[in-house]
């Protein structure tokens, strides 16, 4: 995976024209706090998977609006916070570095959530980076509407916002009132992207994506972050129309593969259809899954293997 602190994306000459907005926006926040159900919202389509499981994103997504006057080229990160495991750090790293060279920043920030700690300590980088804020004070349906006001002032308090704008994600509630802010502080500009582009991931990283979605889903509490999902080969067969997907789930012990294949491979095949089923959706066209469950002995702590699987930087 490229560093996109290097390889962001290039302005195209195309569709530019006096009045047409465009910039680049990070979503950033603490764990679990509706970062990527955000990001679907934005775009109406699924290209950042959502789990109740905090951490569920790892790397940076990138998904593109286009409107006739604009576009947003959103990216999605991991959520920050202060971790000693190897791979953490490392997702923080991939989430500070896609504060550089964006035109506005949406830190979300879950209401229902009392202790403000984790807030301050990402606002203290915020302020590092000079580019308006828009806060997003998401899960309002979870807090009592009386309450609603004391946490925007008390939110308000803590940092110089361009806007704060209440939100239950989830529900699709308020998300409009947000790209209002974000449009409102874009410079002028011509596109990034062709109009019809939704995102900058490939069919690999797509499908990967979505087998890690589903082991997040239906594995227990542990598992899912000893796991790591690699694509090895896609290939399409013009003759059918299928397309093969040969993917690897690497986990970090011989307990954790033999929890994943499940008695009979009853597990694996019930991830295996799933991810399927959701690739057909996707593509709009048959897929057959070949999908394997190897030991890649503590791999989350091995800065080779997390190089290897896409997660860390090349040297």
């Amino acid at each position: 995976m490229d560093d996109p602190a290097r390889e962001g994306p290039e302005r195209t000459a195309a569709g530019s024209r006096p009045g047409h907005r465009s910039g680049v926006v990070a979503i950033v926040g603490a764990p679990n706090v509706g970062k990527s159900t955000l990001l679907n919202q934005f775009l109406g389509a699924k290209v950042a998977i959502t789990t109740p499981k905090p951490q569920t994103t790892r790397g940076q997504i990138r998904g593109i609006l286009t409107g006739e006057n604009f576009q947003v080229v959103f990216v999605d990160t991991p959520g920050i916070h202060d971790s000693k495991r190897l791979l953490n750090r490392v997702l923080v790293q991939w989430a500070t570095r896609a504060l550089h060279d964006v035109d506005v920043v949406v830190f979300v920030v879950d209401v229902s959530h009392r202790d403000r700690a984790r807030e301050l300590a990402i606002l203290d980088l915020l302020r590092e980076v000079g580019c308006p804020v828009v806060a997003v004070l998401n899960k309002i349906d979870k807090v009592a509407k009386e309450n609603l006001l004391p946490i925007l002032d008390e939110l308000g308090r803590l940092h110089p916002f361009a806007a704060l704008v209440p939100v239950a994600a989830r529900d699709g509630d308020g998300v409009e009132a947000v790209l209002d802010e974000i449009l409102r502080l874009l410079p002028e500009g011509p596109p990034y992207y062709d109009a019809e582009t939704l995102t900058d991931q490939g069919p690999a990283q797509l499908a990967a994506e979505i087998i890690r979605e589903k082991v997040f889903l239906l594995a227990g509490q542990e598992v899912p972050y000893s796991t790591a999902v690699e694509v090895e080969d896609i290939a399409d067969e013009p003759e059918t129309g299928l397309r093969r997907v040969t993917a690897t789930i690497y986990v970090e012990r011989p307990s954790q593969k033999g929890i994943l294949i499940g008695k009979g491979g009853r597990f694996i095949k019930k991830v295996g259809r799933m991810a399927r089923e959701e690739m057909e959706e996707l593509w709009r066209r048959k897929v057959y899954l070949d999908l394997r469950v190897k030991v890649l002995k503590d791999w989350s702590r091995d800065e080779k293997a997390l190089r290897r699987l896409g997660l860390a930087r090349q040297e």
